[in-house]
């Protein structure tokens, strides 16, 4: 199985691949796709769904898993861009025929490292011993997009549920 994790992002959207079976991983990569913050938001909304597709058409997962968007209430309009880079990546995963899974930060979480409120570090350290990868993963988007794709082989295996 090949399943990809993507953490939404404006200025850098990370993107993780793991392949295997269960608790077995057979291989992993890792990357992001970033954006000039002196672009519009349609050009940069633009890039990340164009490079999300072509990704995902080249990569033909099993299964995306988008990390489920939330916002604060001190910052709601961090909520509603991460609501659009979302909404492009939902259609970028929609586009390329792929099922698409959205998770809760918390559950990622607490399947990787155990505990609901891990913090960027903590959630880096775990998906790094669960790959054995002795270097840091950088950026965090794409420690975080690792756990999403993680989370997706451990949680969910065969059982996607309908496409959207």
């Amino acid at each position: 199985m090949k399943i990809i994790g993507i953490d939404p992002g404006l200025a850098g959207t990370g993107i993780g691949v793991i392949e295997g079976q269960g608790r077995h991983i057979a291989g992993y990569s890792f990357g992001s796709i970033s954006t000039d913050a002196g672009e519009s938001t349609p050009v940069r909304l633009d890039k990340i769904y164009r490079k999300t597709k072509s990704f995902l058409l080249e990569q033909q997962p099993d299964l995306v898993v988008i990390e489920d968007i939330y916002s604060l209430e001190k910052y709601p309009g961090s909520g509603i861009m991460l609501g659009k880079v979302s909404g492009v990546l939902i259609l970028a995963a929609f586009k390329a025929d792929v099922q698409i899974r959205e998770v809760a930060v918390r559950e990622v979480k607490k399947v990787i490292s155990g505990n609901g409120g891990a913090d960027k570090r903590q959630v880096e350290r775990a998906v790094r011993h669960l790959l054995n990868h002795h270097e840091p993963i950088r950026p965090f988007h794409a420690s975080d997009a690792l756990g999403m794709a993680l989370t997706g082989l451990f949680r969910y295996g065969g059982d996607w549920g309908a496409r959207i």
